[in-house]
């Protein structure tokens, strides 16, 4: 190697310099860390920072000065998902062509500067690209690399399950057979579960690779990137996270999602009704003296009876302070079994027209596959208009259910009517346990759909069912019963 070349932390610095940016104390840590292992022929690194810490765009910069280093270096990324790996990829690519250092390295055919794949100007002729992205289902049979990236091949839908993990990892180790002798290999990512395949202990999947931590607070507790976070707005993402997620994401201390219980002791409780006003053609919605900014639906089906899943429709709505208000959790019932679906798909929509609903996302798993045509057209016949979404939940529940509600929870921002107490909900949540076999938890699963989903805009997209600007919901909600709906 030259050794009049730039190092990977002068590289750095020069982009920053183009980018009109610093290059923060972390960053040079990470720096060292990447350039040593590589220079002094360590096989194997591990890089764990916390979330938006800069490290995928430092990775990016060291790729690019891997092959600034030596053209013919050829380098795998790996991902759980291609698209990220692509992303990768794109960003390598960019840097390549706007660094001073590396512009001369693009190539002028075309086809060597593909979204996936890229070959720089090299002394070599070789079979593959210099950088290739490859997600982690891929076949990479037949692939070679100097360096391998994984980059983030640890997420929630692929670690959740021992047969996941155990699954991961056999293709992980797939990779021993694609980098070539005297290799580096780099791993960069943070845990997402308690039993994370980022452990470098003696029985860990990463055993003895080096590695570099570094997580948002340090041993003093003070913060890792104070120019951009300070103590305040890291109290603030612990807040919106919640204390699961922030240990894990931010602080990088392997934590089971799945086991978390919920606190309810932050519950607010509130009795107003929902005061929905047309005024100037215009529509505003509020609860008590607060006004809300949008709305959610979500309807978790089954068939409906008593003694098996039940099928839960929960509507909240938000105001511009983060809260969330649990207007209503209806729990659909019915006794005929051959007119189930057409029943629920009735009720559903006398809820719709009593909350002015703007939208609804039905779980499409399971029965839930042909409601959503079944209730546009019993919209459309009760002259309703409702925007109908089905959705797929890949995501275990249990997952769902600890990720939406444990960060409102830590952070008092739900808000439950007190009708709510009058539903099975309240079991739920006081007694919820991912790991129990056979619970009830469709109440906590239709709740956390709502509040994961994006919201619609209550100005915006409300439209008016029954224009009346002075109606309130206090008397009819008291008055309103969903047994009482007939085909």
């Amino acid at each position: 190697m030259n050794n009049l070349k730039a190092s990977f932390t002068q590289f750095v610095w020069i982009w920053n310099e183009l980018q009109g940016l610093q290059l923060p104390k972390h960053h040079r840590r990470i720096c060292h860390f990447l350039s040593s292992n590589y220079l002094q022929k360590k096989a194997h690194a591990l890089l764990m920072a916390f979330r938006n810490s800069g490290k995928s765009t430092l990775v990016g910069l060291f790729c690019a000065w891997l092959l600034y280093e030596n053209s013919n270096v050829r380098i795998l990324i790996m991902s759980a998902d291609y698209e990220l790996a692509k992303k990768m990829v794109r960003n390598v690519k960019r840097i390549i062509e706007k660094h001073p250092l590396t512009v001369h390295l693009k190539p002028k055919q075309k086809d060597q500067w593909a979204s996936d794949r890229f070959t720089v100007i090299r002394s070599q002729e070789l079979r593959d690209p210099s950088v290739l992205a490859r997600g982690i289902d891929a076949n990479i049979t037949g692939c070679r690399a100097d360096v391998i990236v994984c980059d983030d091949v640890e997420v929630p839908k692929n670690c959740d399950t021992q047969t996941k993990r155990n699954d991961l990892k056999e293709k992980l180790s797939e990779l021993d057979f694609v980098l070539v002798p005297n290799g580096f290999m780099l791993y960069v990512g943070t845990p997402h579960t308690q039993k994370t395949i980022y452990d470098v202990s003696p029985n860990g999947f990463l055993k003895n690779f080096n590695q570099l931590k570094l997580p948002i607070l340090d041993e003093q507790g003070n913060s890792n990137w104070p120019e951009r976070f300070s103590l305040l707005k890291i109290e603030a993402i612990r807040k919106r996270a919640g204390p699961l997620k922030f240990t894990s994401q931010m602080l990088l201390q392997p934590v089971n999602l799945r086991q978390g219980h919920l606190n309810t002791d932050n519950l607010i409780f509130y009795q107003d009704a929902l005061d929905y006003r047309q005024i100037n053609q215009s529509s505003a919605v509020y609860i008590g003296q607060r006004q809300m900014i949008s709305a959610s639906a979500w309807w978790d089906p089954s068939f409906g009876k008593s003694d098996a899943d039940r099928s839960v429709l929960a509507c909240v709505f938000f105001d511009n302070q983060g809260n969330a208000f649990v207007h209503d959790l209806v729990y659909l019932t019915v006794e005929n079994a051959e007119k189930s679906a057409q029943i629920q798909c009735q009720k559903v929509a006398q809820m719709i027209k009593l909350y002015h609903l703007p939208q609804i996302r039905i779980e499409t798993n399971g029965i839930g596959k042909f409601l959503p045509e079944l209730l546009k057209q019993t919209l459309q016949q009760m002259h309703i208009v409702c925007a109908v979404l089905p959705v797929h939940s890949s995501i275990p529940k249990s997952l769902r259910i600890s990720e939406s509600l444990d960060a409102r929870l830590a952070s008092s921002s739900l808000w439950l009517h007190e009708r709510v107490k009058q539903t099975p909900f309240m079991e739920e949540i006081t007694s919820w346990n991912p790991q129990a076999q056979n619970m009830h938890d469709d109440g906590l699963d239709a709740l956390s759909g709502c509040l994961s989903s994006e919201p619609v805009h209550i100005a915006k997209h409300f439209i008016p069912i029954q224009p009346e600007p002075d109606w309130r919901y206090g008397q009819m909600i008291n008055n309103f019963n969903l047994d009482d709906v007939k085909l």
